[in-house]
């Protein structure tokens, strides 16, 4: 058995074993039963909310490569990160969709720099707006939950908000390494990632657009959960949403599982149950939502065999095994 086939082996029993110890004590015909009842005007509304998110999460991306200083248009940075959102999420691939959006930008003309760099800055962006939407509703969000949890909930924050600002810092810095360690292709590489880092997170002008795109993206998904549990007739607020989900959003970037499945339930039972929600109630929320993100990249598949190259398939190899200096590509038959 190849690697790539053992990882993702490895990430189907990660994702079965979290969710058969997650609905041990479920009781199914009930939880069957909410997700029947569920108000099918509040899924579409989540639906439409997540196809938002696409073209909020592509204009996020491009406002990282003006920032870099590379030219890239709207409707294609949209339109690759829809084809990212349909690999990364309805696929059972150990790729996720990164490597494709950056073999895709490359393909369009960026160069290897500017699609690998862009690709991983844009997920730093993401990061640093979690911890800024957290931060900032936590007045709101710690009347709702009870003393002992306030307890542990103030210190995990305030470690995510310095893990978040080291990880900024020691990334801008990353070209100050030791002369005598250039000679290594990969220590280049990361040395030009710290020169784009300062590019975005160091400038007046265009750090303010990209946050604002990173926080939005925050937003979005937690009115997508918040739709969600309306329809589900759930005590849950929109402050708990915008507090809660990009924790979960964190936990789920841990490349353990199948499309985040197992993790995610994982996260919003525990994170959920802060605030009292049953755990049957957040394993139905998380697995609607799992189905509603699903439903929402299917148009990216749609997107990639209509702009796909010729022999493309989705079978996916670095570039160790094939072509050389390529950030990852699609393999050609």
């Amino acid at each position: 058995m190849s690697k790539k086939w053992l990882a993702v082996a490895l990430k189907f029993l990660v994702s079965g074993f979290l969710i058969w110890f997650l609905t041990k004590g479920i009781d199914f015909s009930s939880a069957a039963k909410r997700v029947t009842e569920a108000d099918p005007w509040m899924l579409i509304a989540a639906l439409v909310v997540i196809w938002v998110q696409m073209c909020v999460g592509g204009l996020r991306w491009r406002s990282v490569l003006v920032a870099m200083g590379a030219s890239f248009s709207i409707p294609d940075s949209v339109r690759l990160f829809w084809i990212g959102a349909f690999f990364s999420q309805a696929l059972p691939s150990s790729v996720g969709g990164d490597p494709v959006r950056m073999y895709k930008a490359y393909k369009l003309g960026l160069s290897i720099r500017e699609a690998v760099n862009s690709v991983l800055l844009e997920r730093a962006v993401t990061v640093v707006a979690l911890v800024l939407l957290v931060d900032s509703t936590q007045p709101w969000f710690n009347p709702r939950v009870d003393h002992p949890s306030t307890e542990l909930i103030l210190p995990a924050v305030i470690l995510i908000t310095l893990g978040a600002a080291v990880g900024i810092a020691v990334l801008m810095v990353l070209d100050r390494l030791p002369a005598t360690l250039m000679r290594w292709r990969v220590v280049r590489g990361l040395g030009n990632l710290g020169i784009d880092a300062r590019k975005v997170f160091l400038s007046p002008t265009d750090l303010p657009r990209v946050l604002f795109w990173g926080v939005l993206t925050h937003i979005n998904i937690a009115l997508a959960v918040f739709a969600l549990a309306m329809g589900l007739d759930m005590n849950v607020t929109l402050v708990d949403c915008l507090t809660l989900m990009p924790l979960v959003v964190l936990i789920m970037t841990v490349p353990i599982s199948i499309g985040g499945w197992g993790v995610r339930e994982t996260a919003m039972v525990a994170l959920f149950g802060l605030i009292g929600v049953a755990d049957e109630s957040a394993l139905v929320l998380s697995v609607l939502l799992g189905l509603v993100g699903m439903v929402a990249a299917l148009p990216g598949g749609l997107i990639w065999l209509l702009s796909r190259d010729r022999g493309e398939t989705l079978n996916y190899q670095t570039p160790e095994e094939g072509e050389e200096n390529v950030p990852g590509h699609l393999k050609k038959s």
